[in-house]
């Protein structure tokens, strides 16, 4: 595990910061992505380790992150993480959270009253923690949104389960949510049909108190946000799951968010990872976003990646490989 400092660069007239909150194993490799094989990881080892697989314990390495836009006179963030002292019963490594995601986007110079806008590529778990704080003005980190605090509670009353009020952490930015996970994960959809134990958990103490405070805006098919960024519908991971693409002084980048967990799924896009709510849809937007970005030049910008967290991505055959 590893904790690093925010990494800068610059596209066109858009400044990218890369604030990394954790990095290391998470999973078995082959539990992430069930569809590769052994052989896949095992052919491709002198790429995929150590940034993205550990071979001796077979675990694909991936990062907790977000990035920070620049563009256009405004600071967008895309996706929040996991947020801290949440309760998530069904996802252990998630569950209690504890980490520095405010000071990092601090020392990054992003202050909470800075944003202008958050972008959640989807509404998992991971991607929507920090849309949210205590109402007390905490971050979370004094242990209270543990078990204590649950007491068995439902949710209902806007606390997630855990006995806390949560509000919006970036009081002045727009909240671009897709309407479809919103209606998916939502109460109407009774929190994604109870599929996962925390969907209600995540929705009302990430996304609900956004609706309360009057800070969403619901989008589908193409959102434009300012001359050099546009939301586009990338449906299969999650129903609303987006991409973000970036163009702007000739140079492109597209923001992936789930599409892709694993360098594995440029080789073959067919591979989802064992996340994917429609595993049918999820290829079918992985290989267009994935051709787009090849034939386009855009450079891939998934959500978890290590190493250095991008991908230069071109056709080889059916597939895709890897240039760097």
């Amino acid at each position: 595990m590893t904790r690093e400092n925010a990494q800068r660069t610059v596209l066109g007239d858009v400044e990218i910061i890369r604030v990394v909150e954790w990095r290391g194993p998470f999973a078995p490799a082959r539990e992430l992505v069930p569809t590769a094989g052994a052989d896949t990881w095992k052919s491709n080892e002198d790429w995929l380790a150590p940034d993205h697989w550990d071979p001796e314990g077979d675990l694909a390495v991936m990062a907790l992150q977000t990035w920070v836009l620049r563009s256009a006179g405004r600071t967008i963030l895309v996706d929040t993480g996991v947020g801290n002292g949440r309760e998530r019963p069904g996802s252990p490594q998630f569950h209690h959270w504890q980490g520095d995601f405010l000071g990092l986007l601090e020392r990054a110079g992003v202050r909470p009253e800075d944003v202008d806008v958050v972008v959640n590529t989807h509404l998992h778990a991971d991607h929507v923690g920090w849309n949210t704080r205590p109402a007390d003005g905490s971050d979370g980190t004094d242990g209270s949104g543990g078990s204590e605090g649950s007491g068995g509670s439902d949710g209902s009353d806007g606390s997630g389960g855990s006995g806390r009020e949560w509000v919006p952490t970036f009081p002045h930015a727009q909240y671009l949510v897709p309407a479809a996970d919103d209606a998916h994960f939502g109460p109407d959809n009774a929190y994604g049909g109870g599929l996962h134990q925390d969907d209600r958990l995540v929705y009302e103490d990430s996304v609900a108190p956004l609706h309360r405070a009057g800070r969403t805006l619901l989008w589908d098919g193409v959102h434009r946000i300012d001359e050099h960024l546009t939301l586009e519908s990338a449906p299969g991971h999650t129903p609303g799951s987006a991409v973000l693409r970036l163009a702007s002084g000739g140079e492109r980048a597209v923001f992936v968010g789930d599409l892709l967990h694993s360098p594995v799924q440029i080789l073959d896009p067919a591979h989802n990872s064992c996340f994917c709510l429609d595993a049918a849809a999820a290829s079918v937007s992985r290989r267009r976003i994935l051709e787009r970005a090849a034939d386009e030049r855009e450079l891939v910008v998934p959500a978890h990646f290590g190493g250095s967290g991008t991908a230069e991505v071109r056709r080889e055959g059916s597939g895709f490989r890897v240039r760097r």
